[in-house]
């Protein structure tokens, strides 16, 4: 006799398979790469491989956290991150609800396609337009200011004005994407309520605060964990094709994603490199967690989990 599981298998026997690849693609590069994880305790031999090399407890991460680096690249790591989230998520839903509220179809479709343009240019490229910005004998930026009789400014050797240029960037690529996430969930709320809000004499800002804004809610939330769940991870592309290895801009924008991939290619620590991976992993996992919490108390239905 069958039991429910089997005739379950059966019954959805071809939605199934076609979970197969998704879930090959899962196992091979989430999964079985966490055994390298290993080599956050070992000190890594080419020649006697992954297994073969020399067990040495917690050094790569006491070498990580005595360096002094450790505090710094933290610190940086979630500032930014904290910065990319609130930025990200007021202007998405800004401009998510003022596109809703045009009329004209044209611009909406104008509109929409300009601001999502910026997500599918790569982040080479986007750095390569900064540069030709920013250069200081040729950059655009710096042409206009000797043109206009001012000083030239050498934007790669002052640090300050990084985490504002970093944000803006990051913001101008990123809003697009976001906009359409809250432009879907605008165009699902019931639009009886805006006709009874109207009924009742309610104005364009009464029914923006008291209806869009709470309809949002459950996707600001969602969303919003997803990201705090990688606060700890640095946007790599955005980092390293802005700053590259310019060491005078460290202090400032040195995140936890290109302090590994230095102290991989440039050192050669691949022991360090792995522990500081898991460090940063165990340190998202413990946020999201931790959030979710919060999230889970106040409001259990927007919980992720």
């Amino acid at each position: 006799m069958k039991t429910p599981f089997i005739r379950d298998l059966i019954s959805y026997r071809t939605m199934l398979f076609m979970l197969v690849p998704s879930l090959l693609f899962v196992a091979l590069f989430q999964y079985v790469p966490m055994f390298g994880l290993v080599l956050a305790f070992k000190h890594y031999s080419y020649g006697k491989g992954i297994l073969g090399s020399d067990w040495s407890g917690l050094d790569n991460f006491k070498f990580f956290f005595i360096s002094g680096d450790a505090w710094r690249v933290t610190r940086n790591t979630v500032l930014y991150n904290v910065f990319f989230i609130f930025i990200n998520l007021v202007l998405q839903v800004g401009i998510a609800i003022l596109l809703s509220e045009v009329r004209s179809k044209w611009f909406k479709k104008v509109s929409q396609s300009v601001m999502f343009l910026p997500y599918f240019i790569s982040w080479v490229v986007v750095g390569s337009i900064a540069y030709n910005l920013l250069n200081f004998e040729h950059g655009t930026i710096n042409t206009i200011f000797r043109n206009f009789g001012m000083d030239p400014v050498n934007f790669y050797s002052t640090t300050g004005i990084w985490p504002y240029l970093l944000v803006f960037f990051s913001t101008w690529k990123a809003v697009g994407y976001g906009v359409v996430f809250y432009l879907a969930a605008i165009m699902s709320i019931d639009q009886e309520m805006y006709e009874a809000a109207e009924t009742d004499g309610a104005n364009v800002f009464q029914k923006i605060w008291h209806i869009t804004i709470p309809c949002l809610k459950p996707t600001m939330i969602i969303l919003t964990l997803l990201s705090v769940g990688h606060i700890f991870r640095g946007d790599f592309g955005l980092f390293f094709n802005m700053i590259g290895n310019n060491g005078l801009l460290f202090g400032n924008t040195d995140v936890i994603d290109t302090y590994v991939y230095r102290s991989l290619v440039q050192n050669n620590e691949i022991g360090m490199s792995a522990a500081i991976g898991l460090f940063q992993s165990i340190l998202c996992f413990i946020t999201i967690l931790l959030v979710n919490g919060v999230v889970r108390k106040a409001d259990k239905d927007s919980a992720l989990f």
